[in-house]
């Protein structure tokens, strides 16, 4: 099967990852913004959790991953809700994990156990081996960091695809773990991440959007409008019911267009977002 990506270009992968790609939790994130609420103040920031999947799919593979690491990394974000992280100021979840929490739950009320297994895989373990290209805790890098970086700012409008492609030259694997082959990549990811979580995450009205709909959600569960298993469907199913109710269609719309994002923008949201930083190594 081959893959496109606006970012990495065309590769392919085998049988097994051809049945995940093409199964109904992977293809239920083409309609999973990474962002979460900001496509509906900035529509064009409408990059998904499935690209992203696919590059981090991609960055395991090219980077001499092995196949249960690609398929780790391809799968790594199947149990986000719609909106993604949004789902985290609705339950109050403070270490924006709540995806996590539900992931075993999530994979095996799928046809995912029964994939692997047709290829002769466990999902019982494969999914609890530590794969150090895929994800690396604060502050080093690892596919999952370094395609979100990329992609959102790519998206935004603030690098280039041969920044992008430069940048990806410039990494390796020593000791099973990412870093940088200079010092001045070190330095440009290490600014880019500043830049994106200053400039993009913590946006005012990106932080109005997530916030705002996260009240709007969590009204409409305590209203019974919507069913917590509702959000394990995707963003527009979630929108097209919240589009039943005469309020909170207006709600909605107020997002969108920033109705009381003044009052908001005044009362200092931003100060909920810690302080993250990348230290990448630099190779020996």
């Amino acid at each position: 099967m081959k893959i496109e990506d606006k970012i990495y270009g065309n590769f392919e992968v085998g049988p097994v990852l051809e049945e995940l790609i093409l199964s109904a939790p992977v293809q239920r994130l083409k309609n999973v913004h990474q962002g979460g609420a900001i496509f509906l103040v900035n529509p064009a920031l409408n990059q998904t959790r499935y690209a992203h999947s696919i590059g981090v799919l991609y960055l395991v593979k090219h980077f001499g991953g092995g196949i249960e690491e690609q398929i780790a990394a391809l799968l790594h974000d199947v149990s986000h809700t719609a909106f993604s992280h949004v789902a985290d100021y609705v339950f109050e979840n403070i270490k924006e994990d709540y995806h996590e929490t539900i992931f075993d739950e999530v994979i095996n009320r799928s046809e995912i156990p029964a994939i692997l297994k047709k290829y002769r895989f466990d999902s019982t373990t494969l999914f609890k081996q530590a794969y150090t290209i895929l994800e690396q805790p604060l502050p080093g890098l690892c596919a999952d960091r370094v395609d979100y970086t990329l992609r959102d700012l790519y998206q935004a409008g603030f690098i280039g695809l041969t920044e992008i492609r430069n940048f990806i030259s410039e990494l390796t694997i020593q000791d099973g773990c990412m870093v940088v082959r200079s010092e001045a990549a070190g330095d440009w990811i290490k600014n880019q991440f500043r830049r994106l979580n200053e400039a993009y995450f913590k946006k005012p009205e990106h932080v109005y959007a997530n916030l705002k709909l996260a009240a709007l959600i969590k009204d409409a569960l305590t209203e019974g409008l919507l069913q917590k298993n509702d959000l394990l469907r995707d963003d527009f199913q979630v929108l097209r019911k919240l589009n039943t109710n005469v309020v909170m269609n207006q709600l909605l719309t107020d997002i969108g267009n920033l109705v009381h994002f003044k009052q908001f923008a005044n009362k200092g949201a931003t100060e909920r977002f810690k302080q993250r930083s990348l230290h990448p190594l630099i190779m020996v």
